[in-house]
């Protein structure tokens, strides 16, 4: 197969993971809904004389699994877990209790334009104008005896059913244990297939992609771009076989049951087929570097492909391909599991050229104008843990990353992970760019939670 390795992952990393900026305004848009929630079950309490109460919140689907991928229509999906005490519903119905959560979150977003959905597995809030959408999935849960550890949990669909809270992701997460990231990036990018056109409408869901992802992993080859084509080869192969679907929880319900599902399974098959067929010229010994480019142009439809294309001719597809530079940026999920249960914000406090120290989003609101916001050089940043949910862990890890034709100008991205460097971290900002610095709670050799702060730099 023709070694597009270089274009491939770097196709991955630039357009088909979600930037950390933008992870962090998903993490943001998730805490303000839920405490948009919690304000508006207060506000339900107090009308209706009641006393529910929120006993935990969990972060669920690809956002804790860490699967997002980048998408022009910003159709992001959160997924959250909100949690009552059995007692505390006293004996009301699924839908009952869907219907709270919706009249609750409704009284806090009434300038959405549109009212919270009672959907049969969630209540959906949608942000229309950009395309983001939360689910928050409804559970109760209960103790058999008060002795026990833990609870048992059920799920408010059609009907209260048990539901493991945890156990999808824990299961995700033990896959990536025994076969390693190949499986998460296999993952991404076939979702990125799956959205690829305009025109597809009915593709499977991230979460069946996940489970024949798993099913089908190809791992015996050390390439990214191997390994994805022959996992997707090995799904079609596995598809027109049958096209059913069992979760790998709940006592393996079935997850293709509806017709429409049935569809969806077939129109990936087939378009999945379709365009492995567009990538056979890869075998071909005769293979040049533009027929490979091209090739992969076509099975994602993607600008980044398009663009390298054009390239081959022009030889200038890089604006900064003047600027040599070490690319030394890592990234967590190569170092450890993602179960990303816990919330972590960052105090980060500036100070410098006669301004005493303070949050760097005071200085931003109060000094600097709304179209430039940034701090200047020679500005002292210190950041530290201001709150996490999160009951224990065994270390922090820290990341600082230089953004910017100047970072790569002057060979200084700097974005290794470093866990020396203790509970508090400073840095003085230097030059130029849209920088960031983010923190990684690892427990049990899982990162459990992820911190972001952005540290944007100007002129001074």
């Amino acid at each position: 197969m023709y070694d597009c390795s270089k274009e491939f992952n770097k196709f991955y990393r630039t357009k088909v993971v979600l930037p950390a900026k933008d992870q962090n305004e998903l993490r943001k848009k998730r805490n303000l809904n839920i405490q948009r929630l919690k304000d508006g079950l207060l506000e339900y309490n107090e009308e209706k004389n009641k006393d529910y109460k929120i006993a935990e919140q969990r972060i669920q689907g690809s956002m804790a699994m860490h699967t997002i991928t980048q998408n022009d229509q910003s159709d992001y999906d959160i997924d959250v877990g909100i949690v009552f005490e059995s007692d505390n519903l006293n004996n009301l119905g699924p839908l009952a209790t869907r219907n709270i959560v919706a009249d609750a979150l409704e009284r806090k977003t009434k300038q959405f334009a549109e009212n919270p959905e009672v959907k049969t597995s969630c209540v959906r809030l949608k942000y229309s104008s950009i395309g983001y959408h939360v689910d928050f999935a409804t559970f109760k849960r209960y103790k058999e005896y008060a002795s026990d550890d833990d609870y048992i949990y059920e799920h408010s669909g059609s009907e209260w059913s048990v539901r493991h809270i945890k156990a999808l992701e824990e299961w995700f997460n033990e896959e990536i244990k025994n076969v390693g990231d190949d499986l998460r990036k296999v993952i991404r990018l076939s979702k990125m297939f799956c959205k690829s056109r305009e025109s597809w409408a009915n593709m499977p869901s991230g979460l069946i992609q996940t489970i024949l992802s798993v099913e089908n992993l190809n791992s015996n080859y050390s390439r990214l771009d191997e390994v994805f084509y022959y996992t997707m080869e090995a799904i079609v192969n596995r598809l027109s076989l049958y096209l059913e679907v069992k979760a790998p929880i709940d006592n393996g319900r079935p997850l293709v049951t509806r017709e429409i599902d049935y569809q969806r399974m077939k129109n990936w098959k087939n378009r999945l087929e379709i365009n492995l067929q567009k990538l056979e010229i890869l075998f071909d010994e005769e293979c040049t570097y533009t027929d490979a480019i091209n090739a992969w142009s076509n099975f994602f439809k993607h600008s980044y492909w398009n663009e390298l294309y054009s390239s081959t001719i022009k030889e200038s597809y890089n604006v900064n391909k003047a600027y040599y530079f070490d690319d030394t940026e890592e990234f967590i999920e190569d170092m450890y599991p993602i179960y990303e249960q816990y919330d972590v914000t960052i105090d980060c406090k500036v100070s410098g050229n006669g301004f005493s120290v303070m949050p760097i989003s005071d200085y931003l609101d109060k000094f600097t104008p709304k179209l430039k916001r940034f701090i200047p050089h020679n500005f002292s940043i210190k950041c530290k843990i201001k709150y996490t949910n999160c009951p224990s862990y065994d270390k922090i890890l820290w990341k600082v990353l230089n953004v910017g034709i100047e970072a790569k100008r002057r060979n200084n991205i700097r974005g290794q992970i470093q866990g020396n460097r203790g509970n508090e971290i400073k840095e003085n900002s230097q030059f130029i760019g849209a920088h960031y610095i983010e923190c990684y709670l690892i427990k049990n050799e899982v990162c459990v939670g992820i911190g972001h702060v952005d540290v944007p730099i100007g002129e001074s």
